[in-house]
């Protein structure tokens, strides 16, 4: 197996094509919406706007708190040069409500019931791949203990990480991209 993936100009790392993963929200409880940190997700300079368009939908989701916070300081914030979602009390992503104890993403919730047809920032869609940027865009699996319930999730079903965020790499990366990268691994098995 190949060390890394090189399809039109995005380096894929081995583990995206290699580790099995499928989420299993009743063990984590959304663990990745609501991990440790002063901040939230990463955003893309072009989400702003389309995020902000449906902002007064997501909010009637979200807990009083989430809503103070977008409405006093808005719902995102520049750090070291990078666009990141605002987060409550250190750990939830300003778009988090809780449905069964489980943190979900509200503008998820909407885009899923047809309600708007902006969809998540892609950073969230595609965890728990990340993207880096070494002259190129560079996909890597970020590791999180709170993650171990989907690792045995994606054993147990034999999806890899590339095959449970097809959706999201082909909202990234169109189709064919996907496509190329499919067949590349797929042919080297």
């Amino acid at each position: 197996m190949k060390a890394f993936y090189h399809i039109d100009g995005v380096v894929v790392g081995k583990d995206v094509v290699k580790s099995q993963f499928v989420c299993d929200l009743i063990a984590c409880k959304g663990a990745c919406c609501t991990i440790p940190s002063d901040f939230g997700a990463p955003l893309l300079k072009e989400e702003i706007e389309p995020i902000s368009s449906v902002l007064s939908q997501v909010k009637e989701l979200l807990p009083e708190q989430h809503k103070m916070i977008i409405e006093e300081e808005g719902f995102y914030e520049t750090v070291d040069g990078e666009l990141v979602t605002k987060s409550f009390n250190r750990r939830a992503c300003v778009f988090v409500y809780y449905e069964n104890d489980i943190a979900k993403c509200a503008i998820e919730k909407l885009y899923k019931a047809g309600e708007i047809t902006v969809n998540k920032p892609v950073s969230c869609h595609l965890f728990p791949v990340r993207i880096s940027n070494f002259g190129g865009d560079v996909l890597r699996y970020e590791k999180f203990s709170e993650c171990k319930p989907a690792l045995e999730n994606g054993k147990k079903l034999g999806v890899r990480i590339f095959e449970f965020c097809k959706d999201s790499l082909v909202r990234k990366y169109g189709e064919g991209w996907y496509k190329k990268l499919s067949d590349e691994v797929n042919n080297e098995s």
